[in-house]
């Protein structure tokens, strides 16, 4: 059975060089304002990125992750898709997890583009055989044209984009994690592009997604989680989740 269970799971960043005094009077700076919190584990200082998460999730699931700048969304994400290990908690993940957001994980920069569609797609847990019935489908969504037989140090970021989310968008995922901010490419591919992630978000089994927009939120969600400095502050229904983090928003504002 699809599911992610999340048990008190901290993941913390260490401080080793000699620059770390500074660093962490940097940070202590600006722990106000956005990022995680200071912290010292084994006299190291660490940056606790994230703190007791606990979540619970299974198949059906459409939850949205809220919050400011280096609240903790992409780390969690990171910490779902198993990027990171938790320093102290339980993270278990059941299901083929389809990370949008580290859209170069899993490409070889110097084989071409139709090598890198069967590389990526093993990554995402799909056979050689099921990417190499995709590969023609996938390359007249990217547009790449030619470049798919040139290797991908000559793509430049918005091609390389275009690729990663021809290959992440043509698999059926059973646990899809979603970041907004893909990536570097025109209005135009984007708006193409949407009609596919939403094609995705149908198929997919748990949906986990860090927006900044209500209304994508509002299209694609049932839930969301607001996360504040690296720990959960709310969980559960969705417009009443994002009713409180607009208020905290608009009471931290000038």
């Amino acid at each position: 059975m699809v599911s992610i269970d999340v048990r008190g799971a901290c993941v913390n960043f260490p401080i080793f060089d000699a620059k770390a005094r500074s660093l962490k009077k940097a940070l202590l700076g600006t722990m106000g304002r956005a990022g995680g919190r200071i912290g010292i584990d084994s006299k190291v200082p660490v940056i606790e990125a994230l703190r007791n998460i606990t979540l619970t999730l299974r198949h059906g699931d459409r939850v949205g992750l809220v919050g400011h700048n280096g609240a903790g969304k992409s780390t969690l994400l990171r910490l779902l898709s198993g990027i990171y290990e938790p320093t102290t908690g339980i993270s278990r993940i059941a299901g083929r997890v389809a990370p949008v957001f580290d859209l170069g994980v899993g490409m070889d920069p110097e084989i071409s583009g139709y090598e890198n569609i069967i590389i990526r797609g093993l990554f995402l847990g799909m056979t050689r055989k099921q990417m190499e019935t995709r590969t023609e489908e996938i390359a007249e969504f990217s547009e790449l044209g030619d470049y798919l037989s040139m290797p991908l140090r000559t793509y430049s970021t918005g091609m390389r984009v275009r690729l990663a989310l021809g290959v992440v968008t043509s698999i059926d995922p059973e646990i899809l994690l979603l970041d907004e901010g893909i990536g570097a490419v025109d209005a135009a591919f984007l708006e193409k592009a949407r009609d596919r992630l939403t094609a995705l978000v149908e198929r997919s089994g748990i949906l986990v997604f860090a927006s900044h927009s209500e209304e994508f939120l509002v299209e694609l969600c049932t839930s969301a989680l607001w996360l504040d400095h690296g720990e959960i502050r709310e969980q559960g229904d969705l417009h009443q989740v994002l009713s409180h983090y607009k208020d905290r928003v608009a009471g931290a504002l000038p």
